[in-house]
This record gives C-alpha cells, structure tokens and sequence, in this order.
C-alpha cells in the first residue's frame, strides 16, 4: 500500500503537500464561512458564484496551462504558483482582519486564486509520475489523494474551531505559514533522482492533447463522468453548511460535517492505493454508489445521522476520483500527459460553474435537500452512460476462466521509444521469459504440433 514511500523524493513531498493541504482546507472552510455569513445573509448562490469564480479559470486557461506544465520544469512552476497562493492568502486575511472585506473584493480573491491553481493543479498531478516509477504512479496517485483527504479530514474542523476561536482573518494567515511546508519541500527534493521528461516535437497544443482523448472512448466516459460528478455532486461546502444550518449548528458543525465526510475519503483513496492499478470499471461503479449515498443522506432527519451518511459519500466520491486520476495518468502517453492532465483538471474544476450556480439556487429556492438529490441524480446519470459503453465498446466478453463471469478489457499503457533516441538498445539474449511471451511453434518427427 505504501511501496512509494521508498522513494525519498516522494517522501519529502508527501510531508510538505499535508501541512499544506491542512491549511488549505481550513482556508476553504474560512472564506465559504465569510461569504455566507459575513458578506451575505446566508446566501448560498452567492456562495456558488464564489466557487465558479475559484473554478472557473482552469476552464478558461486550459490551452495555456497544459501547455506550461509539458513545456517548462514543474518544480520551478510549482515554487512560483504555491508562492503566489502565499502572498493572496496573506492580503486575504489582513483585510478581513482590518474589517475592510466586501463581496465584491472577496469575488475578485476567488477569481485570484483560480488563476493561480489553474496553473499549479495539472503541473502538481504531472508532477507525482516525475518523482516515482511508472510502475508506482498509481499508487503515488492513491498517496496523494489520501493525504489530501486526510488534510480534509483535519483541516475544516480546526477551521472551523479557529473561527470562533480567534477569526476567519487569522485563518488565512495560518493558511499561509502553512505554504512554506510546501516550498520547503520543493527545495529539498533531489532533482538529480526525478524522472527525465520525456519530449514531444510535434505542435498541436492542446488541440493535440483533445484529440488524444477523444480518440478513446474509454477516457471520454471517464471525462463525462468527471464533469457530472464534479459539476453536481461536488458541491458539498454548498451542501453541508446549508444543512448545518438548517439543523441549527454553527461554523464548528459545518466544519466537523466537512471531517466527517473526509474519514469516507480517506478510507476511499487507502483502498485504490491497494489496487494494483486502475480501473474503469471502478469509476463506473463509484459513480452509481455516489448516488445511493446522496440520496441516503439527503433523508436523513438529525444532524449526527447526516453526518453518518457523510461518510458513506466522501468514500465513492474519493474512490472515483482517485481511480479516474490514476487512470488517466497511467494510461496516456508520457509525452502528452500534462496536456491531458490539463483537460483532466479542467473538467473536474471547471464543471463547478456550472454547477455551483445551479446548486445553490436549488437549496435557496427548494432546500438543501433538493440539491443533495440533484447530485446524487447526475451519479445515477453518469453510472448509466458507463454501463452503456461497456456493453457497447466490445470490450465485455465471457472470463477464460469462469464459464459464468464476465471481464472487461482494461487500457494497459505502453512504453514507447522516442524517435529521437540515437543510441540503439542492446539486443535482448533469447531466454525462457521471452519465450513465454512468444510463444514459439515445433513440430516432431510424426508431424504432430508440441
């Protein structure tokens, strides 16, 4: 489960990306707080609008940032971008500390900080195969999404005591100590022990990386998935700190909610760390078990077995995603995947305006609840266009050993030999493995096949 963890780069990183995730985490419980109880009287559309303005951008800014995470070092892009976030979390919280934040102001941050990720997020997710072998990249992939969950899972409940405590403003500037966690790291890792990057020549940009995705049904199913997932179901500070509020509790229930649900996805991203590799199929399947939990949760008549159900959620949420991520990186050609993981991270973020919008005037004009149901439906949706293709694709055929069970073909990636590599390889010695792979045909004196 942890075999990445013997490289010492990843390590390292692994360390610096916690502290940081923490603190993020508490950021995020302290401005969707601020908008909807300090700027607003509990508006929760103008908390969706909020979120597609911090989501929007990698949508925006898609063609640019693949481009920049496949053409310049991701560890120099990485130190620049997590600087950035440092200096806006910074002015963020010395003027709400100055009572001098307006909604406005607060639209334009949000807008500021979905810039700056939407160059930060595909060079940090390319940047996790750089550092371990190919052959660990899903299980770093599986790491990193358990210890964003477990930042998640710590991070909004000590938000959320900070509020009441000492202030949303002092919140933003703990976020922002918490940086140095991740630029120290960045410092420290040995560049001489990161993969080397694999160029490509050819020009196409991102229309080069579109057309790579679009040629395989596999990944577009995985990318529809993604988008109605991410543009209704995960609109969960929109769900939870309206439902804590419709049970009566403050900004420490809406942050213990925000625990509660990260405990289902830490669960969620140890057990695809598990996995040998991933899977589509799991993608599928998490999607349709999204929406039973939503529509579970959505029922639920107290606080506390609310918070229950939670967990159930931020499991199949977790599960999806860090399958969906893994499988993307796994099985696209190195040369192309910060392009694709730039698709990728513009789907999953750029669907929250979409959504986001629509979700919070669901829970003003109908309640949270509505809402909750409204996301659990687009997971039955997105379950629905998976079974379809796999029934379809061809794929889906009767197991070699079970006469009973059927198996789907999976995507394996490929190593490919750049063309512009001069030096010929050494010419591999027959041996009995290589005989396994290829099988080779005698026959005997009577004629007969051995």
């Amino acid at each position: 489960m942890f075999r990445s963890f013997a490289n010492i780069n990843y390590r390292i990183w692994f360390a610096g990306a916690l502290v940081s995730n923490i603190g993020g985490w508490m950021q995020a419980t302290a401005q969707d707080w601020v908008v909807l109880t300090e700027l607003t009287d509990n508006d929760a559309a103008a908390m969706g609008f909020t979120m597609a303005l911090q989501f929007g951008p990698p949508l925006v800014l898609v063609s640019l940032t693949g481009w920049v995470a496949d053409r310049f070092e991701r560890r120099r892009i990485l130190l620049a971008t997590q600087t950035s976030l440092l200096l806006l979390a910074i002015a963020v919280g010395v003027l709400l500390l100055n009572d001098v934040m307006t909604l406005p102001m607060m639209f334009g941050f949000a807008a500021a900080f979905g810039v700056v990720n939407a160059f930060d997020a595909p060079a940090r997710q390319a940047f996790v195969s750089d550092m371990v072998s190919s052959g660990d990249t899903s299980n770093a992939v599986a790491l990193n999404s358990a210890s964003f969950n477990l930042a998640r899972m710590i991070g909004p409940a000590v938000g959320g005591l900070l509020i009441v405590a000492i202030g949303s403003g002092w919140v933003f500037i703990a976020n922002a100590v918490t940086f140095l966690a991740m630029l120290v790291a960045l410092l420290m890792l040995r560049t001489g022990q990161l993969a080397p990057r694999p160029k490509n020549r050819r020009t196409g940009g991102l229309a080069e990386g579109f057309r790579y995705v679009w040629g395989r049904s596999d990944l577009r199913v995985v990318f529809v998935t993604v988008f109605l997932i991410g543009a209704f179901g995960m609109n969960f500070p929109i769900f939870a700190s309206t439902m804590a509020l419709e049970f009566g509790a403050g900004a420490d229930g809406y942050g213990i909610l925000s625990s509660v649900l990260a405990i289902g996805s830490l669960a969620g991203a140890l057990l695809a760390a598990r996995r040998d590799r991933a899977r589509v199929r799991v993608v599928i399947f998490a999607a349709g078990g999204f929406g039973i939990a939503a529509f579970v949760s959505a029922a639920m008549p107290t606080y506390v077995s609310y918070a229950v159900t939670l967990t159930f959620t931020g499991f199949m949420i977790v599960t999806l995603l860090t399958t969906a991520n893994g499988y993307v990186q796994m099985t696209t050609a190195p040369a192309l995947r910060g392009r694709v993981l730039a698709l990728y991270m513009a789907v999953i973020m750029g669907s929250t305006p979409v959504g986001a919008p629509i979700a919070g005037w669901v829970a003003d004009t109908f309640g949270p609840r509505s809402a909750i149901m409204l996301g659990g439906t687009a997971g039955f949706v997105a379950c629905a266009i998976g079974a379809i293709w796999v029934f379809t694709s061809g794929r889906l055929h009767r197991a070699e050993n079970s006469r009973f069970l059927m198996t789907l073909d999976e995507t394996r990636p490929l190593d490919v030999i750049e063309a512009d590599v001069v030096r010929r390889p050494e010419p591999v010695e027959f041996s009995d493995e290589a005989a396994v792979t290829t099988p080779i045909r005698t026959t005997k004196g009577d004629g007969s096949v051995r």
